[in-house]
Order: C-alpha cells, then sequence, then structure tokens
C-alpha cells in the first residue's frame, strides 16, 4: 500500500519567542515492511536542522530557530510503501535490550487494576502470543473509541477508570498490561489510516517482545495488529518519549497548539 501522509504543526505565542529548541520525531525509517518513497521536512521561518538518534533509537531532526518568533509551522509531507507483516516488525534497528521495556514511567505506571484486568483476560490463554492478541481485543472492547486530541499528562491508570479512550491512552494500557504479565512492552507513534483521513494528532499503538518472534505490534484502537495501514515512526516507554515534538522555549506568554494530520492510501 502507497500512504500519502500530511502533517502539520503550528505553534501561536501570545508573546514572541526569543529562541526555541524543538526536537522532531516525525521520519520514519526503512524496514522490511515499510519503504521511504519521499519525505521531507518544511518550516515557515529560518531555522537550523541537524539529524540524529534519541536515547531509544528513534531518528530525529533537532530544530534550532532564533527570535523574535510569533508563530511557527512545521510541515511534513511523504509517501511511504508498506507491506503486510501480520504485526512482526523486522529490519528495525535496535538500540536497547527488550527488558527495558518492562520500566514503568510516569504515564504508564504498574497499577493494580490493569495488573488484575489483564491477568483474568490471560488466565486461559495458549502461549504469549494468543495471550497478547487476547488482551489486545479486551482492551479494544472495554472502551469506547475517542477520536479528539489526547488529554495532556493523563497516565494509563487514570485512563483505565474512563468509558472512552484514545488511541494514545489504548496503548498505554496495553503497555502497562503487557509489563504487569512481564512482557517487555513499549509505545509506537506513528500515522495509520485506522483512524479517518483527518485527526488532530498521530496514530499511537504498542509493541510487545515475544521471545523466539521480536516484537510484534499491537493496536488496542482496532483490536488487531498494525498491518500495511500504519507507518511506524518512533518507539519509547511511553508517549511522551516518542511524541513528534518536544523542546523547550525562550520567552514569555502563554503558547496555542494546532495540529492537523491527514493519511490517505494511494
Amino acid at each position: 500500500m502507497r500512504l500519502s501522509i500530511d502533517h502539520r504543526t503550528v505553534y501561536r505565542f501570545s508573546e514572541p519567542q526569543s529562541r526555541l529548541v524543538q526536537m522532531l520525531r516525525m521520519t520514519p525509517e526503512n524496514s522490511h515492511d515499510q519503504t521511504v518513497a519521499r519525505w521531507r521536512i518544511d518550516v515557515d521561518c529560518d531555522v537550523k536542522m541537524r539529524r540524529g538518534r534519541d536515547g531509544f533509537g528513534n531518528a530525529i531532526t533537532m530544530l534550532y530557530a532564533e527570535g523574535p518568533i510569533a508563530d511557527i509551522e512545521i510541515a511534513v509531507r511523504g509517501e511511504v510503501l508498506t507491506s503486510h507483516s501480520d504485526g512482526v516488525v523486522r529490519g528495525v534497528s535496535e538500540a536497547l535490550p527488550p527488558a527495558v521495556f518492562l520500566r514503568a514511567t510516569e504515564a504508564t505506571p504498574r497499577d493494580p487494576a490493569i495488573a488484575a484486568f489483564a491477568a483474568e483476560i490471560t488466565a486461559a490463554a495458549d502461549g504469549v502470543v494468543g495471550m497478547l492478541h487476547g488482551l489486545n481485543r479486551a482492551i479494544h472492547a472495554r472502551f469506547t473509541a475517542d477520536r479528539a486530541r489526547p488529554e495532556p499528562g493523563l497516565s494509563a491508570a487514570a485512563a483505565f477508570d474512563r468509558p472512552t479512550a484514545t488511541s494514545r491512552d489504548l496503548a498505554q494500557i496495553f503497555a502497562v498490561a503487557a509489563r504487569s504479565l512481564d512482557v517487555p512492552a513499549r509505545y509506537v507513534t506513528g500515522y495509520s489510516i485506522v483512524e479517518g483521513a483527518t485527526r488532530p494528532t498521530p496514530h499511537g499503538w504498542a509493541e510487545a517482545f515475544v521471545e523466539g518472534l521480536g516484537w510484534v505490534g499491537f493496536d488496542p484502537f482496532t483490536g488487531r495488529s498494525p498491518q500495511e495501514e500504519s507507518v511506524r515512526v518512533a518507539a519509547a516507554l511511553d508517549a511522551a518519549g516518542a511524541a513528534p515534538v518536544a523542546g523547550s522555549r525562550l520567552g514569555e506568554g502563554e503558547e496555542e497548539l494546532d495540529v492537523a494530520v491527514t493519511v490517505s492510501a494511494q
């Protein structure tokens, strides 16, 4: 499948900023099941950009802008060719051992309610893969999908108590549940057509490590593994660690964020 992606991020400031430093995790990489046909990042003001990698091995672009800056738009456009993989992640360079992804974070804390839910759902499961697929389907069935922008700072434990959940919240709940079963799990951010053509954020799903098979994707938003409808960009312990844009600004005032992501199949 050929997926066309347009991802626009606009920051507006109530007071001009003296300096901006942003880390962009917006660039997918080639793997066994995705090939980047074309990709570019454009910014509507004078900036310096430098490519690199973060601590999880994700491709990043550091953006440096000198003020005064009243607003800034970051526009990402590209096309990626994808193929069916049964959710298995192949051809991706791994910077860290799987055991690192057993760690809890502020957004994905160990939670007794999620652990009890995971234990009950997987009690009669046949093998680790069957256990994880069952868990994925159960999380999908428990919540009503919320396609709005995720609430900033909402943890997996807090999201578990609500009747609706965004793709970010569902993926973080899956990660907490899998880790409670001693299965390494991580959050993945990327682009997908499963939430419709246009939405206010990139898509989020999870990956779990299965001995003898490797990392396998699970998308609780759909209740199945991500397939050729998804483009993988970055992975980390939680959504904050894989955020498309993260950084700092030097200046007074408030900021307003507007994001629009459009994904279509060609």
